[in-house]
């Protein structure tokens, strides 16, 4: 039996094509990807991602646990705070990308990607140490993502929340939408602006039909997991299981930015330190098809007559109509305007190394 979500029952009312996505049935798509796509980037677009997981981490020691499991350095945050992080293994791969919400000095909102819940608490308490408590709240939890350029309008209509001086990856912990209680950030994971909003799972579905009634002058739609993936790919934002594993490293991924390595250890420090002195083998690059055909996951990538390493993500991009794709290759191989080859369906098709993100919004 696949997982269901509290607002599997209204998705055919929105004409939804649902799919099995690591264990959830979920929509991919209401009125079609390349129009909740445009949506998103011109409007707003409104995403169910409820199957996500959530763990409150409690106690005198719950910094120093977090600090010991993330890469990133939770001391620097403070209430009302999130922070993007990674769980790495020993070997520097990785468990998991994951948020910190910092709600007090001994109370934090781990956000972790649902196909990975059970795995991720196990890992937890397999490391858990000091005074510390886990909660797993995933099952009591939906989540709504609001996101695109009308986000903050559409918000503002239904909360008299202060969401306007809500500064980017911050957040409200008890705001009332028109009698819900949620908590409301700003993070995002499409390059756009937008919130997202945590409830308790019996209001989700009055929370959808309340933004979407609120939405309609600013032409909000109902977006899926199809839109979600192609708006996070071309703000080069990373999908666990392509961008990231447990055969890639932090560093690997380009994620440097998320690693404190002067914050005192933490599980895979050793390993990541290494490859920051020294350089990592290989390296996640943009990639744009220079002849006809469109890069797919784990679509051979080759150079000098060998495979240097695989597409993690690649599709036409719905904004640009450009075929790109991200590649994990060889270093060596990683310069801008490098001349590559990827493998489709048996034949070697052209492609150059170019910069990332493939879209930045204007700010």
């Amino acid at each position: 039996m696949l997982k269901r979500t509290p607002l599997f029952p209204i998705y055919a009312e929105h004409g939804a094509r649902v799919i099995d996505f690591g264990g959830w049935e979920l929509p991919v798509q209401f009125a079609g990807i390349q129009k909740e796509h445009d949506a998103v980037r011109q409007q707003a677009g409104l995403f169910d991602v409820s199957h996500m997981g959530e763990v409150n981490v409690s106690g005198e020691d719950a910094l120093a646990f977090i600090q010991r499991i993330t890469t990133n350095d939770a001391s620097k945050l403070e209430a009302g705070q999130c922070q993007y992080s990674l769980m790495c293994y020993p070997s520097g791969g990785v468990v998991d990308d994951l948020l910190v919400y910092k709600v007090s000095d001994n109370d934090y909102m781990l956000v972790i990607n649902a196909s990975n819940i059970d795995k991720d608490l196990a890992w937890m308490q397999q490391n858990l140490s000091g005074q510390v408590e886990l909660a797993n709240i995933s099952d009591e939890t939906a989540m709504l993502a609001l996101q695109g350029p009308h986000a903050e309008h559409i918000l503002a209509k239904v909360t008299d929340a202060p969401i306007q001086t809500l500064k980017t990856f911050r957040f409200l912990p008890e705001a009332d939408v028109k009698g819900i209680k949620a908590l409301i950030s700003r993070t995002g994971y499409t390059g756009e602006d937008g919130f997202e909003l945590y409830i308790d799972q019996k209001d989700a579905v009055a929370l959808w039909k309340l933004l979407l009634a609120a939405g309609q002058e600013h032409s909000l739609v109902p977006a899926g997991l199809g839109a979600r993936d192609t708006l996070r790919f071309e703000a080069r934002l990373p999908l666990y299981g392509q961008e990231l594993s447990q055969d890639i490293t932090p560093l690997e991924a380009g994620l440097s930015f998320f690693v404190k390595l002067d914050k005192g250890d933490f599980i895979g420090r050793e390993v990541i330190a290494g490859q920051k002195a020294n350089g990592t083998p290989r390296k996640l690059v943009g990639i744009e098809m220079i002849e006809r055909g469109i890069p797919r996951p784990h679509y051979p990538v080759y150079a000098d007559g060998k495979q240097i390493g695989e597409i993690t993500t690649g599709t036409q991009s719905p904004t640009f109509k450009t075929n790109v794709g991200l590649a994990l290759i060889d270093s060596a191989y990683s310069a801008l305007g490098s001349e590559l080859t990827v493998e489709i369906r048996g034949v070697q098709v052209k492609a150059n190394v170019v910069a990332t993100p493939f879209y930045k919004r204007k700010s």
